[in-house]
């Protein structure tokens, strides 16, 4: 049995590579539907010798099934956004201290102790909802950082903005965390702002060295879709900032990737990209290659930690990775040949 000390005490591929394929075995006896999908490839578990033979399941199976290599009671039903009338992907967790020790320890990883920081979320589409894993990891964060003015925002921008503005002047280390769209909404309101002498404006220089704007992606509708260099760069001059951080997570995993700039991300040491060719879901592209995302997250040790994704990206040769954007449904050729 593998125990969460071994997935997050992980510190070198050589560990990677073991405990993942000791979660394979272990997933390819427990989980039923991982298993099929194993067997209809004619993939038994005795071949896998390698982390590049493992098969990885199609994300859309989330949507169809219930993925689970456990039989211990449901604790939390994760599920994605969508649209009225859209089938929404259910992670159902049956440990959710695993989901806690992944993202504290990720957290810590790239940005150190959480308490150093005032934590601001902005998520307004995510907390008009159930069930989001988003929300359930940034709540957390809020309590931990133990700071009086962490907190959520809703529509509330010119609270918020005033909120920046103070912590700003303190010199308070601060994460401002947000969906796309809600940014983009906030600096529209710094720049209404200028028009107004009499409310608290922004320092000229912009927020400077002390915050940390973070992405979470997502326009949900709300406005045009933009290339991220684009995008970062009308976040990085609104806010004043030199860089934009971003998450890259999904309902479907327990871990987070973090980029803390130019949208290169970085993963936590239990999880991996790969880069699957996007005419041959079974095989992969070089380093610098575009092509679909595979994530093995060991995190995911009750679910699946073997999942192709549907976004597109590229490895870079030091494991870092970019993500490039999603599939047509056109283009998902390897992925639909897959789905049982």
């Amino acid at each position: 049995m593998i125990s969460p000390a071994d997935i997050f005490s992980i510190s070198n591929k050589k560990q990677f590579e073991k405990i993942a394929l000791k979660v394979f075995r272990f997933q390819y006896d427990n989980n039923v539907v991982y298993r099929e999908f194993c067997q209809y490839l004619k993939v038994e578990k005795h071949d896998v010798k390698s982390v590049q033979k493992i098969p990885f399941l199609p994300i859309q199976f989330f949507k169809s099934h219930d993925v689970l290599s456990s039989e211990e009671k449901i604790q939390e039903t994760f599920t994605s956004s969508g649209t009225t009338g859209m089938t929404t992907s259910r992670h159902l967790v049956t440990d959710i201290t695993l989901y806690e020790e992944s993202y504290r320890k990720a957290f810590s990883q790239f940005y150190g102790n959480i308490e150093n920081y005032a934590v601001l979320a902005l998520l307004p589409s995510y907390l008009d909802r159930e069930g989001s894993s988003l929300i359930y990891m940034v709540d957390d964060l809020i309590q931990l950082s133990n700071h009086p003015e962490s907190g959520f925002y809703l529509n509330n921008y010119d609270e918020l903005l005033n909120k920046l503005i103070e912590l700003e002047k303190t010199g308070q280390d601060v994460i401002l965390i947000g969906v796309t769209y809600a940014l983009l909404d906030l600096i529209e309101k710094i720049e209404e702002r200028k028009q107004d002498a009499s409310l608290p404006q922004f320092p000229l220089w912009g927020l400077g060295g002390n915050s940390i704007i973070m992405e979470t992606g997502g326009m949900k509708g709300r406005r045009k879709e933009m290339i991220r260099e684009e995008l970062h760069d009308l976040l990085c001059k609104g806010f004043g900032v030199d860089a934009i951080h971003s998450e890259y997570g999904m309902t479907e995993l327990l871990s987070q990737a973090y980029s803390l700039g130019h949208g290169v991300f970085e993963c936590p040491n239990w999880m991996q990209i790969l880069i699957r060719d996007t005419e041959d879901a079974l095989s992969y592209v070089e380093t610098g290659k575009t092509g679909g995302i595979n994530v093995i997250d060991l995190a995911n040790i009750n679910s699946c930690s073997f999942i192709a994704t549907q976004d597109l990206g590229k490895k870079k040769p030091n494991n870092s990775f970019e993500v490039l954007g999603r599939f047509d449904n056109s283009d998902i050729r390897g992925c639909n040949l897959m789905v049982l």
